[in-house]
């Protein structure tokens, strides 16, 4: 969208003005969010889709009569149906989540829940309304064009279907349980028809196919009943000791349905995936998508919450942040995994989105981890004298860290130059190729730790930047921008994000030091020719906030997406060449702030494919930052 050149009412001395107060508005309402804990937690939304899954797993437990079941679990499904029930869009259909568009896969699970659950005659209406909607989507092949050729999700949706009776097991393409029976090192050969971060899923899943719809040759069917106690025992194997797989409320509800249907509710892993469901249960009846984003939301945080020069006199709030910035950092480096993660096989060194123990190290998690511990470096050695030993001791902890940190980043890298999220080489699935958020996130991390980096292991490091650089330019679009991988806009046609995904490279380029390459000025020019009309980003006709003014017919941008932008124009040189555009988007950012509307998440965020989440620290955090470049900006 074109934006039109405004002359604003006031000088940059008044806008200056705003920026700061606001900065120090978000400042304290950071600090009391924090409160007096060492980290951010943050709060994922509610979610519908999670709702549904949780639903159908515990009821598919209850329908088992072998064992004395959890006795929560009937209150928990009473009370998930009932939130279900008031979670319906009025087109009669279900989004992920309480602000997400309708889509078919989540309603079709929440129609599958109902069955399950026995609720379907006190849900009737709700029912006809949902299955109105999923006819309109083209029910089952309107649900395979969702996810293509991608199994990873459709499949267990068809399953609970399945379960439900809403249609025939021989519908359902197989998933090859087998396959996980080979060593861990050979899964990336193996062509698994799922993302690397399903392999619980594909053996679950996969036995239930195997037992509600047997092969017809008995050389085969006996072939793969062979391998089944041997991969439980690999699904026994990545189970945390949360219980929950990646933490997350729909792997482990499928995981728990499947293996409930087959007569496997009293297996370790069916009773340890009912102990996390229930654990994980919200008091308004619902689950969310994750347990927390708590090292994501944290790391993000800190460099922007924190100092960037250390305290220099005796000046109590100084050295009292200082203290909570050392805190903070011991539990990031808490959260370092240090051994071979059992999920995905990953060595040593990375982060997670959260100190759960379902997380699991990748690579935007590992980078953002690496630069809030770069930046309390800089500022830790820029103090006079290190004050005592506990500094010297914490300061040689962090550098260790870095350099497991970039160790596991260089292992890494895909052949194609840029960084997949979980593992390497997996293939061409859309969730395990190579992004280009994620490969800007990692270059941005190596060169803040270049200086420290040594010998062959920063030659090391050059080599893979110059391969990561050249990834980005072969991956850059006509017009200027970048697509991420686990960030969209649903307002969008292919629900793709170009807004975040152009600022994230453009910062990757600004920090580096290479404001001037011609992709970084293409990408300027694309932000500013999409900025919208009120000086927002991104959004949608889908997007209103409480204080909104916006008429049916117009739409505007979200926090989170202006506030990337505004970061990685301001970062990148666009100082000059976008002055106009900054100067309106911070103005619109201001009006934001001052309105409250940040305390109003949208859904931006991606948890597996295509399903969406929002969560209610992003507006604070990314504005911090886009504020923290503003004040620069204005001083300019």
């Amino acid at each position: 969208m074109n934006a039109p050149t405004t002359h604003l009412p006031f000088g940059l001395e008044s806008l200056g003005d705003r920026v700061t107060a606001a900065w120090h508005q978000l400042q304290l309402e950071a600090a009391e969010s924090k409160g007096n804990g060492d980290h951010w937690t943050g709060k994922l939304s509610d979610s519908a889709l999670s709702t549904a899954t949780a639903v159908s797993a515990m009821s598919m437990v209850l329908r088992d009569g072998t064992t004395t079941h959890h006795k929560d679990l009937p209150t928990l499904i009473e009370k998930g149906s009932q939130w279900l029930a008031r979670a319906q869009n009025d087109d009669g259909g279900f989004g992920d989540t309480d602000r997400s568009l309708s889509n078919i896969a989540t309603t079709l699970l929440v129609i599958a829940a109902w069955e399950i659950a026995g609720h379907r005659e006190r849900h009737a209406d709700a029912i006809q309304k949902a299955w109105a909607f999923v006819d309109k989507q083209g029910r089952w092949d309107g649900l395979r064009s969702r996810y293509g050729k991608d199994k990873t999700f459709v499949v267990p949706i068809m399953m609970n279907c399945a379960l439900a009776g809403l249609l025939s097991w021989k519908e359902i393409p197989t998933l090859p349980f087998e396959a996980a029976a080979l060593p861990q090192s050979w899964y990336r050969f193996a062509k698994m028809p799922v993302v690397s971060y399903a392999v619980p899923a594909l053996v679950a899943i996969g036995q239930a196919q195997w037992h509600h719809n047997p092969p017809a040759n008995p050389l085969v069917r006996s072939m793969r009943g062979a391998v089944r106690a041997r991969t439980l025992r690999v699904l026994a194997t990545m189970q945390p000791e949360s219980g929950g797989y990646l933490e997350a409320t729909p792997l482990t509800s499928f995981v728990l349905m499947s293996l409930a249907s087959i007569g496997l509710v009293q297996h370790s892993v069916s009773q340890n995936a009912v102990r996390f469901l229930v654990d994980s249960a919200m008091p308004d009846g619902s689950w969310p998508i994750d347990t927390n984003l708590a090292t994501w939301v944290t790391s993000l945080t800190m460099r922007s919450y924190y100092p960037t020069r250390a305290a220099t006199g005796p000046n109590a709030q100084e050295a009292g942040k200082q203290a909570q910035w050392d805190a903070t950092i011991d539990w990031l480096l808490s959260c370092q995994h240090t051994k071979r993660h059992p999920f995905t096989g990953a060595e040593p060194g990375g982060w997670g989105w959260t100190d759960l123990s379902g997380s699991v190290p990748d690579s935007d998690d590992t980078p953002a981890a690496l630069l809030a511990l770069a930046q309390y470096t800089r500022v830790l050695q820029r103090r006079p004298v290190l004050q005592h030993a506990a500094e010297s001791e914490r300061l040689a902890r962090v550098l260790q860290a870095a350099e497991m940190g970039c160790k596991w980043l260089l292992r890494l890298q895909n052949s194609d130059g840029g960084w997949p999220t979980f593992c390497r080489g997996w293939g061409t699935l859309p969730f395990d190729r190579s992004g280009t958020d994620l490969t800007a996130h990692a270059l941005r991390a190596l060169n803040a730790w270049r200086p420290r980096l040594m010998g062959s292991l920063r030659a090391q490091s050059d080599r893979a930047a110059d391969r990561g650089w050249r990834y980005l330019e072969r991956t850059q679009h006509r017009d200027g921008s970048w697509l991420p991988l686990w960030f969209g806009n649903q307002d969008r046609e292919e629900e793709d994000n170009p807004f975040y995904g152009t600022a994230r490279v453009l910062l990757a380029y600004g920090e580096c030091g290479d404001t001037s390459h011609p992709s970084a000025q293409r990408a300027i020019s694309f932000l500013k020719q999409w900025q919208n009309a009120d000086g927002s980003w991104g959004g949608g006709p889908s997007i209103r906030y409480p204080s909104s003014m916006a008429k049916p017919n117009e739409f505007t941008g979200t926090i989170e997406e202006t506030a990337v932008v505004l970061e990685g124009i301001m970062a990148s040189g666009g100082k000059r060449a976008a002055a106009d555009s900054i100067m309106r988007g911070l103005v619109w950012l201001c009006d934001a702030l001052e309105r409250h509307d940040h305390h109003t998440s949208q859904p931006i965020g991606f948890y597996f494919a295509k399903l969406w989440y929002h969560e209610k620290h992003y507006p604070l955090a990314f504005s911090l930052a886009a504020l923290r470049k503003g004040l620069e900006f204005c001083q300019r």
